[in-house]
């Protein structure tokens, strides 16, 4: 699985959208216009509490017809940089933590 988006001039673009539950209304992408829906701006979104109860995270690229779940590697990233600022994870991103880093949750904390 892919950790980061490439880096290599010219290559097609991977996008990043977000699922969230929305409770009794069901679970839904959130909109997001194409500038947007890149890897850091993803991750940026969940960490600043712009979803409210994100589900999972689907990578996506129309060019070569690939996609897949990157919901654990955001987890982790989102672990990571919460640890870098000496921060707790915020109540929203809870359960999304819990489901995707699962049992990389702690050995995500004791590295950093």
């Amino acid at each position: 699985m892919r950790e980061m988006p490439s880096i290599i001039p010219g290559a097609p673009e991977d996008y990043y959208i977000v699922i969230n539950d929305f409770g009794a209304l069901g679970q839904a992408f959130v909109e997001t216009d194409l500038d947007h829906a890149n890897y850091e701006t993803t991750v940026s979104d969940l960490l600043s509490g712009q979803h409210s109860d994100p589900v999972r995270v689907i990578m996506f690229n129309p060019e070569t017809g690939r996609s897949e779940d990157a919901s654990h590697s955001v987890a982790q990233e989102v672990l990571r940089r919460l640890s870098l600022e000496d921060r707790l994870v915020p109540a929203v991103l809870e359960d999304f933590i819990d489901r995707h880093a699962g049992s990389d949750r702690q050995l995500t904390l004791r590295l950093l």
